[in-house]
């Protein structure tokens, strides 16, 4: 209880000192006919959604002051439906959370006629050590030392003091959707600036998931980069999605040592270490700092696949991958469905990652390749996690959506597509060289579908909005239940939007 108690205190300290940052301004709105079209993108305030299908069904909805502003993009092209959902910020009454989430859904029939849905979603940055007995080398284990971190959009100045301060101005640009004259190639992303993250230490023992409640470090990174390349080719039956990853230069670290609850602070950068009060204490740098304490950078994400009125299983050559620990750094996770194989993550093809040492001169102009390690993990030891209990607790709402779907998919999705502890296969891509530098990667996933002609009217697939932003429901979540748990005072009214977030 106390530690829950302390978690909350954070987030809610997180959350206060969003005060005065812009909210996004949600100018559209869903409605079955959309998904009728070959292609939207939109940006929309998904809590408006949830509001009003609570109205109407006589179920208490979420505060007025929650507000979630997704940037959303849907595909429809020869039978073959994506839906893409990215979490611009959220805002509960007064200022705003920048929270990095992007899931994607896909829907389709397989060449065999078999109905497909899948979705495949970034949870968060893992940092990490080896230790003495660590038992994967460069990859995340239950024996190292892991960081757990969750990016924020916030100014850390009540934590970190005036002196040395960034100038923060954490903002969203969303890239905007664009396809090819024959509607057979699409591309998308979204890109955060100015990013602040909190970490903490976390501990993923299956029989004892964990967290300490108290941060660790703060850090600020110059970006966080999504982009998206759908390639359909009907022909050949297959979808080929490529998502790349840009983890941008760390420019500052305020490392947190506490003295009961008193936190004590050193701030690195590229130019020394500094106390808060800006005394400059050391001539050691944040990449000196990162490199000496051979701290390596990864990323979490997890699959999940439903195929109605039959069993999936992903494999790694014919090795089951889940709740297992495989290295499938050099090749394929495939799903399969029966003796039909309906999708597809490819590492092998794009195993390499670009590093670009700042360091080595004045421009990031120059980098190098190393080879990234790919390695499916325990579900356990994240889905138990009491780090992602007050996420999980928004999950309720979940199932409101998928209602829309047809029965047999909803009874189904209920039970195994909306709870991450019945994922297809948790897996982390690290890489073992960072030193705080930044790191561009793109693996693949690839559908299997059926060709069609363009679906006409589907007003049931306005059912995949909350599927395709599940991992920004339950984050949301978080800060609704502890805005809930921790203030007893009447909700505050939301501002008035600013202004779009920009495009590119």
């Amino acid at each position: 209880m106390r530690r829950k108690t302390l978690c909350g205190a954070i987030l809610v300290l997180t959350f206060a000192l969003t005060i005065g940052m812009k909210t996004a301004s949600a100018i559209d709105t869903l409605s079955p006919n959309d998904f009728k079209l070959q292609s939207f993108s939109k940006t929309v305030d998904f809590f408006d959604f949830v509001r009003a299908y609570a109205a109407s069904h006589g179920m208490t909805p979420p505060n007025e002051s929650l507000h979630a502003y997704l940037y959303q993009n849907y595909i429809n092209v020869s039978g073959f439906q994506l839906f893409y959902s990215g979490l611009i910020n959220i805002t509960a009454g007064h200022g705003a959370l920048t929270i990095p989430v992007q899931s994607f859904l896909e829907h389709y029939k397989t060449p065999n006629g078999k109905d497909v849905l899948t979705s495949s979603s970034f949870i968060m940055l893992l940092a990490f050590n080896d230790t003495a007995t660590s038992k994967y080398t460069d990859s995340p284990d239950v024996n190292d030392n892991l960081y757990a971190s969750f990016s924020l959009g916030f100014d850390p100045t009540n934590i970190t003091g005036n002196a040395q301060k960034p100038a923060l101005s954490s903002k969203t640009t969303v890239i905007p959707l664009t396809s090819s004259n024959d509607n057979r190639t699409w591309e998308w992303g979204m890109r955060y600036t100015n990013l602040t993250a909190v970490w903490w230490r976390m501990f993923i023992n299956p029989l004892n998931p964990r967290f300490e409640p108290l941060p660790i470090a703060i850090t600020t990174y110059e970006e966080l980069t999504f982009t998206y390349k759908l390639e359909l080719n009907p022909t050949n039956h297959k979808a080929e999605l490529t998502a790349n990853y840009v983890i941008g230069r760390m420019a500052n670290l305020w490392l947190i040592h506490w003295l009961l609850l008193i936190p004590i602070v050193a701030h690195y950068n590229s130019t020394g270490t500094y106390l808060v009060d800006g005394t400059k204490i050391s001539e050691e740098t944040i990449y000196q700092f990162l490199d000496k304490q051979h701290i390596r950078m990864s990323i979490v994400l997890f699959q999940n696949s439903l195929v109605l009125d039959q069993k999936t299983k992903s494999t790694f050559n014919n090795q089951n991958v889940t709740d297992a620990e495989v290295d499938v750094s050099n090749g394929a996770i495939s799903t399969q469905a029966g003796n039909e194989e309906v999708f597809k993550t490819d590492f092998g093809t794009k195993k390499k990652y670009k590093l670009y040492n700042y360091t080595a001169g004045d421009t990031e102009g120059t980098a190098k390749s190393y080879d990234a390690i790919t390695r499916t993990v325990p579900r356990r030891g994240y889905a138990k996690n009491p780090l992602f209990s007050m996420h999980v607790a928004l999950l309720k709402y979940v199932p409101l959506i998928v209602a829309h779907i047809d029965p047999p998919l909803y009874q189904k999705a209920k039970d195994q597509m909306l709870n991450m502890e019945y994922a297809d296969y948790f897996y982390i891509i690290s890489y073992p060289k960072y030193s705080g530098f930044k790191i561009e990667h793109d693996p693949t996933y690839t559908a299997y579908f059926a060709s069609a002609t363009p679906t006409t009217g589907q007003p049931n697939l306005f059912g995949l909005l909350l599927i395709g932003g599940i991992i920004a429901v339950v984050i949301i979540g978080a800060v609704y239940v502890v805005r809930r748990r921790g203030s007893k005072t009447q909700p505050v009214q939301p501002q008035p939007p600013s202004p779009p977030v920009t495009t590119t």
